[in-house]
C-alpha cells in the first residue's frame, strides 16, 4: 500500500524513536533567569525598533550567540538587515469631519488615533466616508464587502474581526474563531490594494480582543513598516465616536452593522467628509534580525533547517511618563514577559542545543520590529538562512509562562499541521498532555512571527503563550487557582510600563515551555520526514 504524503508524514510523526526524542539537552532555569531579568532591565530601555535599547539589544544577542558557539546565520553575521521607515505624528495634525453642515471635531487619544503609511511628511485633503462592513475581499469564502464599488479617493470605515457565524453557515470564517481577515493588518493592505485615500477602524474591545489602550498607545509611538505602498491617512475610531459619525450622517451604527453580516452588503456612503491635515516626521532605520545556526549532523539532512524564532523588540522608552497598573508613572516599556521572555529562553535553548546537533541544521532566529507588524520576520522570510522549500517548521516563542510548571502544554495552531502529532509525541514523553483546543477568538495565529513562515508555506505555530492563553486554559501542577489568577492579571500588564521582571516569578513553566519547544525542534529535526499541512498549503505555496 502506498501512503500520500501527508499519511505519511503522520505515520512518521507517530514513530519517533526514543532516541530522537530523548536527544534534545536540559534547558538551564539560572540561565534563562540572568538573561531574562537583565534584558528587562532599564539599562535595554525597553529594548525600542529605532532606539538605543533595540541597538543595545542586537549587540547582546549577537555577543552571546557568539560566546554560545553557534554559528553566523548570514555568511559572517549574526545580523541581518531590516530596512524600516519610521512614522511619527507632529503637533498641529488633524482629522476632523463635516455632516449635514456640522462640524465634528474629535479628541486626538480619546476619540480617533491617527498616522499615515504613505511616508509622505504632509498630507491634507478632503475625502469622503464609505462604510464597507468587516472590509473583506475573501473568494475563498465566496465574500465581498467591496463588490463593484469604486474605493479610490474614499476613506474607507470598516469594523474589526469576520463576518460571524450563522445558524445556516456555523462554520463560515472558521465559526467563532478569528482568522486572518479579521485582523487589523489584512483591513489597512486591503484598503492599500483598493486604491482608498485611508482605512479607519471601528473599535470594540469584544471585537478586537483589546481595549482602546492598545491602539492608543500604539499611534501615539513612532509607527514601523517595510518600504511599499501604504495608506494615506489610517487609524482607529472609539466606537463611541464611530456612533456619533454615523448618526451625523443619518445612520444607525447597529443597523448597519447587521446589513455587513450578510453576503449581499454593498458598501454605503456615510454622507459624512473628512478632513485631514498630516504632518509626520519620517526617517529610515535600519534594525537588525539576529540568528545562529547548529549545523545538522547528517550529510543527507543537514541542508535542511528547524526554526526556533522569538522577537527581541518591545515598545522601548516613551517622551513622557505613564501610569502602569500599580499607579506608578514611568517612561520604560520593559517588556519582561513580551517578549524578554521568549528571548531569554531562545538564548538559554541555544546554549544547550550547540552541545548536541541534530540530524538537520537548526536556526535561532530572533526577529526585529515583531510589535511593529511582524516586520523582521517578514524580511527573514524573503531572505531566509535557509531557503524556505528546506526549512521543516517554525516554532514560535512569545510572552511565556512566569505562573509556574503545568501538567500540559498549548500548542494553538499546531493543528493545521502534522506537527500537532509531533507534539502530542513529545508532549507525552515529558509525562504532559496537550492542552485541549479552543476557539482562536483573538486572533493570537495571526499576531506573532511564526505566521510569516505560515503565509510563506513552512508549517509554524506559537508555543502557548501567557498573554493569549492565559485566561484560565493550562492546567497547573501546584495551586491552579491562584497560578491561573497570575495569568489572566498579566493581560492588565500586556503594553504597558508595568510589564516588568519580578525577582519572585516561579520561571519553572517557562523553562517547561522552552524544552518542550527545544524537545520538538529536535524530534522534528531528528525526523525521516518534513511535517506536512493538513489541508494541503492554506498559506502559502513552498514545494518540498
Amino acid at each position: 500500500m502506498r501512503l500520500s504524503p501527508l499519511a505519511l508524514a503522520v505515520f512518521l510523526s507517530l514513530s519517533l524513536s526514543g532516541a530522537a526524542l530523548a536527544q534534545a539537552p536540559a534547558v538551564s532555569e539560572p540561565v534563562l533567569r540572568a538573561h531574562l531579568s537583565l534584558l528587562a532591565d532599564d539599562l535595554f530601555e525597553g529594548r525600542g525598533t529605532g532606539q538605543r535599547g533595540g541597538d543595545l539589544t542586537v549587540r547582546y544577542l549577537e555577543t552571546q550567540a557568539a560566546l554560545i558557539g553557534l554559528k553566523p546565520a548570514f555568511g559572517n553575521s549574526y545580523r541581518q538587515k531590516v530596512e524600516i521607515e519610521g512614522t511619527r505624528l507632529l503637533p498641529g495634525s488633524s482629522v476632523s469631519f463635516e455632516a449635514g453642515g456640522k462640524r465634528i471635531e474629535p479628541v486626538l487619544g480619546k476619540d480617533i488615533v491617527f498616522g499615515t503609511s504613505s511616508g509622505r511628511t504632509s498630507l491634507a485633503f478632503e475625502a469622503p466616508l464609505l462604510f464597507v462592513g468587516y472590509g473583506v475581499s475573501a473568494p475563498d469564502e465566496k465574500w465581498d464587502d467591496y463588490k463593484d464599488v469604486d474605493v479610490k479617493g474614499k476613506i474607507l470605515v470598516m469594523m474589526v474581526n469576520d463576518p460571524q457565524p450563522t445558524s445556516e453557515e456555523p462554520n463560515r470564517f472558521a465559526g467563532k474563531a478569528y482568522t486572518w481577515y479579521g485582523r487589523w493588518l489584512y483591513k489597512f493592505e486591503e484598503a492599500v490594494r483598493k486604491g482608498a485615500a485611508g482605512a479607519l477602524l471601528i473599535h470594540t474591545t469584544p471585537s478586537s480582543s483589546y481595549p482602546w489602550s492598545v491602539p492608543a498607545n500604539g499611534f501615539s509611538h513612532e509607527r514601523f513598516r517595510l518600504a511599499g505602498p501604504g495608506n494615506p491617512v489610517e487609524g482607529w475610531l472609539h466606537e463611541d465616536m464611530a456612533r456619533t459619525l454615523f448618526a451625523a450622517g443619518g445612520f444607525d451604527l447597529d443597523a448597519l452593522r447587521a446589513r455587513a453580516e450578510r453576503r449581499d452588503f454593498r458598501p454605503v456612503e456615510l454622507k459624512v467628509n473628512a478632513r485631514v491635515d498630516l504632518k509626520s516626521g519620517i526617517r529610515q532605520v535600519a534594525q537588525y534580525n539576529v540568528a545562529g545556526v547548529v549545523p545538522g549532523s547528517d550529510p543527507k539532512l543537514k541542508d535542511q533547517a528547524v526554526v526556533y524564532s522569538s522577537h527581541w523588540d518591545h515598545l522601548g522608552m516613551d517622551d513622557e511618563a505613564r501610569a502602569g497598573s500599580t499607579g506608578q508613572k514611568d517612561r520604560i516599556y520593559n517588556g519582561a514577559i513580551d517578549n524578554a521572555s521568549g528571548t531569554a529562553a531562545l538564548l538559554a535553548m541555544a546554549a544547550e542545543a550547540v552541545k548536541k546537533p541534530a540530524r538537520r541544521t537548526q536556526v535561532f532566529l530572533w526577529p526585529a520590529a515583531e510589535e511593529a507588524g511582524l516586520l523582521g520576520s517578514a524580511a527573514y522570510v524573503k531572505n531566509p538562512a535557509v531557503p524556505l522549500a528546506k526549512t521543516a517548521a517554525d516554532l514560535n516563542l512569545d510572552s511565556l509562562n512566569f505562573a509556574g510548571r503545568t501538567r500540559d502544554i498549548g500548542v494553538p495552531g499546531a493543528e493545521r499541521s502534522t506537527l500537532y502529532e509531533t507534539a502530542a509525541t513529545v508532549a507525552k514523553s515529558m509525562g504532559l498532555k496537550l492542552a485541549p483546543g479552543i476557539p482562536d477568538l483573538s486572533g493570537s495565529y495571526f499576531r506573532a512571527d511564526h505566521f510569516n513562515f505560515a503565509k510563506a508555506g513552512v508549517p509554524a505555530f506559537n508555543v502557548g503563550s501567557a498573554v493569549f492563553s492565559g485566561d484560565g486554559h493550562f492546567e497547573f501542577a501546584h495551586d491552579h487557582a491562584a497560578s491561573s489568577a497570575k495569568l489572566v492579571g498579566f493581560k492588565k500588564d500586556y503594553h504597558q510600563v508595568s510589564d516588568e521582571y519580578r525577582a519572585d516569578w516561579d520561571l519553572s513553566g517557562m523553562v517547561q515551555q522552552a524544552q518542550f519547544t527545544l524537545n520538538l525542534g529536535y524530534a522534528v529535526a531528528n525526523a525521516p520526514g518534513m511535517p506536512a499541512w493538513k489541508k494541503g498549503d492554506p498559506f502559502g505555496s513552498v514545494k518540498r
